[in-house]
């Protein structure tokens, strides 16, 4: 809701500053200001201060500054609006009449709070009844106890597409929001609805006030997705959203620190742990909406990863993630667990200790990034030194504040300088991501005691092969499979969704097919193209499809049928998962073609096909740069 400026400034001379910060914080009266203990950040002597007469706050030790709106935003979880209203209440103001409009989409957003918290009571009720024995035994048996069960609000979704359909149209909830809440799947050919939630643990997803939103359900038996989310509604935002953000939240404020984990049952592991101040990405890759919120709870929020190949990847995703929104004061730090342990067996077989000293040697943004570039490298030449500190540099320049960005090329200068400067100039190959020389493609990186022995990706392989970017060539096949076969949405729309896009109008693109499939009308080729030109994507979806564009797997064509689709677009999504690099497979496949063709003598054809397609990939990059 939209207030008019006059009624937030009288609201805001109505009330004091002091009074409203008075409730958190012991406030000292020093002439014009008040000082005490800043309630954002740990602090033994004060930093935070406020100046009434000027209406606002300053922490300078945290830097945290704002209004008397902001500071009952931070620390009661609200949005502008709903902190203009707060305290307009409690001044007694009359709150101004809302347009019809907004009135409406208020009343419609407030029924469907109801809806999910009505969801989320019955599904706690169903992992106590009966059918949830077999639930219950599962959390038995993963040492979940019932403390942790009543906290987190854990339920169960029975086997059943009809159970929590007719539960609440019993009680007046209307078809259309149960869809709209996203608690049931409406399809495309017609019939009944039925529950999108079927024999799974589940775990509400909540807002900044401790609002049920969402729902995340763990599979308890065989399906294709072992997580499964609810899908963007009005009140789910899956890219803004953090599980269990609004319970630690306090326990943040008291430690000073924040833990981000894999999945929900790592964040109960933690709290189960002594470790109550742990938070989650939403089953993919953390976004910068995320980033931002996690800045709002610390200054290093701690990214504890498993120790593994998917652990190094994902750390590396976040890492690039932040590296060119990070400001003064404000970073990364990544901790990774030893290979084949997650937060739960790590704290039970070594206990709360083991786990503690892992987060406490956590890593530095910066060293992440250097061992990144630098692990497995032996840069003896001055060549592939200069090439290595082009690439890392390169990295350093995508940090949009200069401040900061000037740091970080000092700080990589420095490393380059101790690596390759002095006792280096005998002629030895020194290895540049630490003291002890390894192999090349063999770094071992043990991340705190105990902590487990990985390998980094490897730096240059696409560049070897000389087929492009891997990344780009499996987006460009997975999203031209989709546009070819838009009734295959249905089926893969949550893998979809987690796919990790890094073109900016490719992302798009993926966002708003899922928007498009999600409104409910029955998709073809024709009628999804037409609705992305609607969106002004035409030149994206061209530059993908248009006639120039040789696609040499045949499931991606159009004439494939929708199970070979199918098929052929979740074994490249699972070619991506086990981290074997689309450009291996691309040459193992070549290499096939190249000998059967031979025989047939149409090698030198087939060299000249592929080749073609290497082209028309750099063709769409230069094409999806373009304004």
């Amino acid at each position: 809701m939209a207030f008019p400026a006059q009624f937030i400034d009288e609201v805001r001379a109505r009330i004091g500053l002091a009074d409203v910060v008075g409730r958190r914080v012991k406030l000292v009266r020093r002439g014009r200001e008040h000082s005490g203990l800043c309630p954002f950040h740990q602090e033994k002597s004060p930093s935070f201060t406020l100046n009434e007469d000027k209406g606002f706050f300053h922490c300078f030790g945290c830097g945290k500054h704002g209004s008397v709106f902001d500071f009952v935003m931070e620390t009661e979880g609200l949005n502008f609006p709903e902190a203009v209203e707060k305290l307009a209440l409690e001044a007694g103001l009359q709150i101004p009449e809302q347009s019809p409009q907004a009135a409406a989409q208020a009343q419609a957003q407030a029924g469907l709070y109801d809806v999910m918290e009505l969801a989320a009571k019955w599904f706690q009720e169903q992992l106590m009844a009966d059918v949830g024995q077999g639930a219950r035994g599962y959390l038995r048996d993963r040492g979940v106890g019932k403390q942790a069960v009543d906290d987190f609000r854990m339920g169960f979704a029975p086997e059943s597409r009809n159970a929590l359909k007719n539960y609440l149209l019993a009680r007046q909830v209307s078809e259309a929001d149960i869809i709209e809440a996203g608690l049931a799947i409406k399809p495309d050919v017609g019939g009944a609805i039925y529950d999108r939630f079927r024999n799974r643990l589940m775990f509400p997803i909540t807002d900044r006030r401790d609002r049920v939103i969402a729902f995340g359900g763990r599979a308890l038996g065989e399906a294709k997705a072992k997580y499964l989310n609810s899908p963007e509604t009005p009140l789910f935002h899956k890219g803004r959203i953090l599980y269990n953000f609004a319970q630690a939240r306090p326990q943040v404020r008291e430690s000073g620190k924040v833990i981000v984990a894999e999945g929900y049952m790592d964040v109960v592991a933690m709290a189960e742990g002594g470790f109550p101040y742990a938070v989650a990405p939403l089953g993919t890759a953390v976004t910068e909406d995320q980033l931002h919120e996690l800045w709002k709870l610390a200054a290093e929020p701690i990214f504890c990863l498993d120790g593994d190949r998917a652990g190094w990847a994902a750390a590396i995703r976040a890492a690039e993630r932040a590296m060119p929104i990070l400001k003064p004061g404000y970073s990364l730090r990544f901790a990774l667990l030893p290979e084949g342990e997650d937060p739960d067996t790590l704290v039970r077989g070594k206990g709360p200790e083991a786990l503690q000293q892992i987060l406490d040697d956590a890593l530095p943004l910066s060293e992440l990034i250097w061992r990144k570039h630098a692990d497995g490298q032996q840069l003896e030449t001055p060549e592939r030194r200069a090439g290595f500190k082009g690439e890392i540099l390169d990295t350093a320049r995508t940090i949009k504040d200069q401040t900061v960005r000037d740091y970080y090329f000092q700080y990589f200068n420095d490393r380059m300088e101790k690596s390759f400067g002095g006792g280096n100039r005998g002629g030895g190959a020194r290895n540049s991501g630490g003291n002890q020389r390894q192999k090349r493609g063999t770094p071992p990186f043990s991340v705190g005691k105990g902590g487990g022995k990985w390998q980094a990706p490897e730096q240059r392989l696409n560049r070897q092969q000389g087929l492009g970017d891997p990344s780009m060539r499996r987006t460009r096949l997975l999203l031209v499979t989709i546009l070819n076969h838009p009734d295959l949405v249905e089926r893969v729309s949550e893998e979809l969704a987690d796919i990790e896009i890094r073109h900016e109008k490719l992302d798009r693109l993926r966002a708003e097919i899922i928007d498009i499939a999600g409104r409910g009308a029955t998709l073809d080729i024709s009628t999804l193209r037409t609705q992305l030109n609607e969106r002004g994507l035409a030149a994206v979806v061209d530059a993908l499809t248009g006639n120039k564009v040789t696609i040499i797997d045949q499931f991606a064509k159009a004439e494939a049928t929708l199970e070979e689709a199918e098929a052929g677009w979740r074994d490249l999504l699972a070619l991506d998962h086990r981290n074997v690099g689309l450009s291996q497979q691309r040459q193992e496949f070549t290499a096939e073609r190249l000998a059967a063709t031979e025989e047939a003598g149409a090698g030198d054809q087939f060299v000249k096909g592929m080749q073609q397609v290497v082209d028309e990939e750099q063709q769409l990059v230069r094409d999806l740069s373009r304004d």
